[in-house]
């Protein structure tokens, strides 16, 4: 975004303007749950939760596709990183997420050709360049990432490279949000959805989460001004008694989204059942490689069944991420478990919560929340 655009999403004034707005339309507590980990970032970077209301209490969703792959699928990376004729290649985020026994950075620390790449077609290229080796890339993301994710796969069809597959830990965001309203311990009266999902898949998806469960859902971005502004709709909307979708993002996202991309998603991937670290099995919430494509699938090129998985005892991700528990309601947060030493994932990943709250909050942060 160019930057004189970007500072009139930071703008003081604005920000003041709007949270006047939400502190005169006020008038009980609200829950509401932000989606998205970068969110939950510019939450705690901004103060936002300081400078709103205190009838406002934010709760963290599982909007980290690092976070939320699956403790399995991590050891089943270890295990293929660690094989002599294998290049693993990856995003950054993920070399440092632990695994029942270690991490891929230590695979690469004990000589395992493990490569951080910013694209699939990174990997790609690496596979055109090296015939020999079998090149896995480990296809992480919620529906962002997935059309880059496909296109690859078709690009590597078309290309004939036989030494390229995905190990793949897709997920998506509705079946999420429908698990977490349909648990007893359900704390959440509003959302603020993600809007570079919505920006992929549009936001008609929402609409009868929003009618079933009757809560308002708002599609905001990540600047100050997005974030208040979908705060001040969800709670003009609550305070009224109205469970709509509405779309403060406006700049980026439609009603139906990306629909080349959707369809670039249909033709390479299919709904599945996935498993979420810390969370279980959600029906219907990932996305795996179709038939035609299982050539390219990691998880049948590579024997990977005997894996014994084991989460760290101490570690509370699973409730954070369910928005049960605040990262420094851990015993180990900031001194067991640090970006440094991380037990689990929401630690180690740029969008993770617990790494929100080391970065910006940690000092700050208390039970009781204070108000500037």
């Amino acid at each position: 975004m160019d930057n004189r655009l970007l500072h009139k999403f930071r703008d003081p004034k604005l920000v003041q303007t709007k949270l006047r707005q939400i502190k005169k339309l006020i008038t009980r507590p609200w829950t509401i749950m932000e989606i998205c980990g970068g969110q939950t970032h510019a939450i705690k970077k901004f103060g936002l939760e300081q400078l709103l209301p205190s009838e406002i209490e934010f709760i963290h969703g599982p909007g980290c596709p690092v976070c939320v792959t699956s403790l399995e699928l991590v050891d089943k990376a270890i295990q293929i990183a660690s094989m002599p004729n294998v290049i693993f290649t990856s995003y950054g985020d993920m070399l440092r997420v632990p695994g029942s026994r270690g991490d891929l950075f230590s695979v690469k620390a004990n000589g395992g050709d493990v490569r951080v790449v910013y694209s699939p077609l990174d990997s790609l290229k690496i596979a055109k360049e090296n015939p020999q080796r079998e090149v896995v890339f480990f296809a992480i993301g919620f529906e962002t990432t997935a059309p880059a994710n496909a296109m690859c796969v078709l690009q590597a069809k078309a290309m004939g490279i036989e030494n390229f597959s995905l190990l793949v830990s897709h997920v998506c965001v509705p079946p999420a949000m429908r698990a977490i309203l349909a648990s007893p311990s359900n704390r959440v009266q509003g959302f603020l959805a993600a809007g570079h999902v919505c920006t992929v898949m549009g936001y008609w998806e929402y609409v009868p989460i929003a009618q079933e469960f009757r809560i308002p859902i708002v599609v905001t971005g990540f600047e100050p001004l997005d974030i208040l502004d979908g705060v001040y709709r969800v709670v003009q909307q609550l305070e009224t008694g109205k469970y709509e979708v509405e779309n403060a993002y406006s700049r980026l996202v439609t009603y139906e989204g990306n629909r080349a991309a959707q369809e670039v998603i249909r033709n390479v991937f299919e709904v599945c059942d996935r498993k979420w670290r810390g969370i279980g099995i959600i029906p219907k919430s990932g996305w795996k490689l179709r038939d035609e494509y299982s050539k390219f699938d990691a998880e049948k090129r590579f024997d990977t069944q005997a894996i014994e998985t084991q989460e760290s005892p101490i570690c509370i991700a699973g409730l954070v991420l369910q928005g049960l528990k605040k990262p420094y309601e851990c015993s180990a947060f900031g001194t067991l478990c640090t970006p440094q030493n991380p037990l689990g994932a929401t630690m180690v990943s740029s969008e993770g919560a617990c790494a929100a709250y080391y970065l910006y909050a940690r000092n700050l942060e208390t039970p009781e929340r204070k108000h500037v």
